[in-house]
């Protein structure tokens, strides 16, 4: 990179009204911020619908950052992982268990997650190293699959051959 972001000056451009500073905003840190939710909320369409709000709560609350209390650009990542955690806490109060899983109890559902997530991390080990780090960029890190081609240094139609393969890898050893 040849220049460093100016998050302030961004987010003072946008409490101007300055759409063009929500954009380069959006261009520099949606990928990002998107692999945030993703963490949190497990669910892509989720994630995107946060992210998408974080935006409209960033551009309308942009004249409320106040560079004293902290990092423009922690201010915005703040922003997407509360809006997460709310989604995913909404999230919970609106599942109704059928009948079947009324009798299960919470250390049973605790058991079943730990086991299922314990499986993940088995499965990611028996991917090839550079298709694991590919996985890893674009669904832990946000990476988009153009970032994750240059920071390797490999051909983009490589990393997304990877990163199909290794998810449909990950598909059958999940199942």
């Amino acid at each position: 990179m040849c220049c460093l972001f100016d998050y302030e000056a961004c987010l003072a451009a946008c409490a101007r009204g300055d759409k063009h500073a929500l954009r380069q905003l959006y261009a520099q840190d949606s990928n990002r911020l998107l692999g945030v939710a993703m963490r949190i909320v497990r669910d892509k369409a989720l994630a995107e619908d946060v992210v998408h709000d974080a935006f409209i709560k960033v551009w309308r609350g942009a004249s409320s950052f106040d560079p004293s209390r902290g990092a423009a650009r922690g201010w915005v990542f703040s922003i997407t992982r509360h809006l997460a955690l709310n989604a995913v806490r909404n999230h919970y109060r609106e599942v109704a268990l059928s009948d079947e899983h009324e009798h299960v109890t919470a250390a049973e559902n605790s058991f079943e997650f730990s086991a299922r997530e314990g499986r993940i991390y088995h499965c990611l080990e028996q991917l090839d190293p550079a298709r694991r780090t590919c996985i890893l960029h674009a669904y832990v890190d946000g990476y988009s699959h153009s970032e994750i081609a240059q920071k390797l240094d490999t051909p983009l139609g490589t990393v997304k051959a990877w990163i199909k393969r290794s998810l449909t890898a990950l598909r059958e050893c999940m199942a």
